[in-house]
């Protein structure tokens, strides 16, 4: 439980460097009276399947260093202070988007990409839930694969209720000191750190107020973000931190961010660009607020 499992959201970078086809938008694409094209869906599944059960391999052999034991069940649900199980519903609903977007291509009907895709999101990060399951170190955690199913339940269920996304989970990160004090926890290098390092992340959920008042004035590629970080977190559980003589505390973020997707442009390249663009909020002022302190960030990564 003091050990960082792997993020689920480095999945995500996996996913999408092993996807063959450019990716478009699955909001946008109306059903079409062309033939779904399944020996072309089928290849996607074969290539993505590929790509990530060797990216699993290398990550499983790096990561669970120590042999294999029994599987058992682990429950850390007040780790990290939830900012890990931010992250596993961050990685579904990214990875349930992005499969979405690609399955499109094949012209299947939308709400076969909504569901196939929302299924890839839950289902491509059950793997390393097991592997948690029989590694010594962590194990199986019911919430991780709750927060999983979260994630890819925000993407379909926008759709189905909106036919539009309106709430866009994102991510940014910065480097903190902590790492330094317990390099083997929070990470040796700035690789490792990104991944480890949960005081460095913060997870953002981010609205445009258009997409719910459509006759309001502003401006539908503005949002207002609202983001979730901790901090003073140097052992995965808070007593283990206190007893390190930290206080861990969760801090809470107001912020300004901008909707990538509605960015109109014919170039497939760009859309593509956009489209991963906004898993990552953009820096931009932000109000911090926690326990501690009120603050204001003139600019906040």
């Amino acid at each position: 439980m003091g050990n960082a499992k792997i993020p689920g959201w480095i999945l995500i970078l996996l996913f999408g460097l092993g996807t063959p086809v450019s990716a478009r938008y699955a909001t946008v694409l109306p059903d079409s009276n062309t033939a779904p094209n399944y020996r072309a869906l089928h290849g996607i599944f074969a290539v993505q399947s590929v790509v990530y059960a060797g990216a699993l391999y290398g990550l499983s052999s790096s990561w669970y260093k120590d042999p294999l034991t029994n599987f058992h069940v682990q429950n850390d649900a007040g780790a990290w202070l939830q900012a890990d199980k931010f992250g596993h519903v961050y990685t579904a609903y990214q990875i349930s988007r992005y499969s979405a977007a690609i399955y499109r291509q094949t012209h299947i009907s939308k709400k076969q990409a909504i569901l196939y895709g929302a299924l890839s999101g839950f289902i491509f990060q059950t793997p390393i839930e097991l592997l948690d399951g029989f590694s010594k170190d962590y194990g199986f955690s019911p919430s991780d694969m709750l927060a999983n199913l979260a994630g890819s339940a925000l993407y379909a269920g926008q759709l189905l209720l909106w036919d539009d996304l309106r709430i866009h989970p994102k991510f940014s990160t910065r480097s903190t000191p902590y790492a330094a004090l317990r390099p083997e926890l929070l990470g040796r290098n700035r690789m490792e750190r990104l991944l480890k390092d949960y005081n460095g992340q913060t997870y953002w959920f981010s609205v445009s107020p258009k997409s719910f008042f459509p006759h309001s004035g502003w401006p539908q590629w503005l949002c207002i973000s609202v983001g979730y970080g901790i901090e003073n977190m140097v052992a995965g559980e808070p007593s283990q931190s206190v007893q390190r003589g930290f206080v861990p505390y969760r801090q809470y973020y107001l912020s300004l961010d901008v909707d990538l997707t509605r960015i109109s442009t014919r170039n497939k390249f760009v859309r593509t660009l956009l489209l991963l663009g906004n898993a990552v909020k953009i820096p931009a002022p932000a109000l911090e607020f926690s326990r501690k302190k009120v603050k204001l960030h003139p600019l906040y990564f």
